[in-house]
């Protein structure tokens, strides 16, 4: 009945916003339900945030679909494309399918677009609101759009989108135990909760900590591998522990020991960024730790410089947080702050990536699709007029725009590049200059995950070897020598 339901407010409305806790199955669910309907004149495109997401959510509904990934069910990621001519659910990141406008703004192979995670208010997603927009006045017969949302307060959304109807998507919770720890440093006390938890609960109750990057997960990983060794050796009964860290930089292989089941009598550890936050769902979490912060990237179009800030979570992201252990039974967060602090410096909601990043890539990608006044864009929240200039003003250094703000040849070829525009330049001035090959290998390494090929650990002494191994790719001639150096030798 729920599922007739929601197919006939699809088919009776071009836009229907849909709210639902994590583990609903709106992300799973409801793209079946809509590929059993006859009469789709296209594909169902679903949108996420990060690449975990959209690789172990089409895995997941391959599986329920009795296909392999890449026939009814596929995905597409930066540099992967698992998708062919049977593919009719496709789930891809949101920067996948702003690409695809370039080529065909009205998007014409899909039937329908479903904008996951859309509460995230992720770079991409923000623009998209903006491109189904259009896309919904210009096909309003053969063009459906859903905005799903983990989060209940969808108001904004169904304002911007023409007072679209809004249904809630019921979820199976359980209740969750709510404890606030108050401390300093939360790595610390993290990895000394979860060795309690493993000494004094049931193997089956698996844990999930939630912390800011890489960097500490490492360092929090090893802190608590290194504890469960010292009760083995000291005698103590302790069942196995499987540690799956979880972030952005890991290959896409890895992804999938965070879904696989533990073996028998081993609990299992996932220790992840906010990626777990709402994006996926990890089986039989019992217990979430929640440090209460997140790494924002946050731009200063004065200096022209990006910094990657640890600030608290907002509000609905920690009660997201704590939602995650009510999924299979009743479970317990513990939250690394005080609620006095929780209510005094925690935002009422996530800050919109939009307002808080450098916007030349955003504006050479809206000047490619044929956005011409970026300033005027339809967007959901405006940015700061100075930051669109700023950016538009980089662009016209770069020549990739002319004195009128016209796209020019040159700034189409880097429109094309899935690259920040400095380094697309890079790329096609080193064609000219019979260097391509090695502007190849500096740019790749400049655009990793982070920025930063070399890893610097926060331990002291781990500290000292890595800045030991290090030195022995400096270079006279600059860090890019250096980084050709250090890629050749690899």
């Amino acid at each position: 009945e729920e599922r007739r339901r929601i197919g006939d407010l699809i088919k009776a409305n071009r836009v229907l916003v849909l709210t639902g806790e994590t583990g609903s199955g709106k992300t799973t669910q409801i793209p079946q339900y809509l590929a059993a309907e006859a009469g789709w004149d296209g594909r169902i495109a679903v949108t996420q945030p990060r690449r975990v997401a959209a690789v172990s959510v089409a895995k997941r509904v391959a599986e329920e679909a009795g296909c392999q990934p890449g026939e009814e069910v596929g995905y597409a990621i930066r540099f992967e494309d698992c998708t062919g001519p049977k593919t009719v659910i496709t789930y891809l990141t949101d920067g996948i399918l702003l690409r695809e406008c370039l080529g065909d703004r009205l998007l014409r192979r899909y039937a329908v677009v479903i904008l996951d995670e859309a509460h995230e208010r992720s770079l991409h997603t923000d623009v998209l609101f903006a491109l189904m927009k259009e896309v919904v006045l210009q096909r309003p017969d053969d063009f459906r759009l859903l905005v799903c949302s983990a989060t209940l307060d969808t108001r904004k959304f169904s304002d911007y989108f023409f007072s679209a109807p809004t249904i809630d998507v019921p979820g199976r919770t359980f209740p969750v135990e709510i404890q606030h720890l108050d401390c300093t440093r939360y790595i610390d006390k993290a990895m000394e909760l979860v060795d309690q938890l493993h000494a004094s609960e049931a193997p089956e109750h698996h844990i999930l900590l939630f912390l800011t990057g890489e960097d500490e997960i490492n360092r929090a990983c090893q802190g608590i591998h290194r504890r469960v060794l010292q009760r083995q050796a000291d005698g103590e009964a302790v069942a196995g522990l499987r540690i799956c860290p979880l972030h952005a930089s890991l290959p896409v292989e890895f992804y999938q020991r965070v879904f696989d089941p533990p073996p028998e009598g081993t609990r299992k550890l996932v220790v992840a960024t906010n990626i777990a936050e709402t994006s996926i769902t990890v089986p039989g979490i019992r217990f979430v730790i929640d440090c209460g912060a997140v790494k924002q990237k946050l731009y200063n179009a004065e200096s022209g410089m990006e910094s990657l800030n640890v600030v608290p979570v907002s509000k609905p992201a920690a009660q997201q947080r704590a939602g995650r252990a009510g999924r299979t039974g009743p479970g317990v967060c513990l939250r690394l702050y005080s609620a006095q602090r929780m209510a005094k410096e925690f935002p009422e909601e996530t800050s919109p990536e939009i307002l808080r990043t450098n916007l030349s890539s955003t504006v050479l990608m809206l000047k490619g699709i044929g956005i011409d006044d970026p300033v005027d864009f339809d967007y959901m929240d405006r940015p700061d007029p100075d930051k669109i200039v700023a950016a538009l003003r980089m662009l016209y250094l770069l020549g990739s725009l002319d004195a009128d703000g016209k796209m020019t040849k040159l700034g189409r070829d880097m429109a094309l590049f899935p690259l920040d525009p400095p380094l697309s330049r890079m790329l096609l001035a080193a064609i000219h200059h019979t260097c391509a090959d090695d502007m190849v290998t500096v740019v790749a390494m400049l655009a990793v995950d982070g920025a930063n090929v070399f890893y610097r650990p926060t331990m002291k002494e781990e500290r000292v070897v890595a800045t030991a191994a290090r030195q022995r790719f400096m270079d006279p001639e600059g860090d890019y020598a250096g980084l050709m150096r250090l890629y050749a030798e690899w």
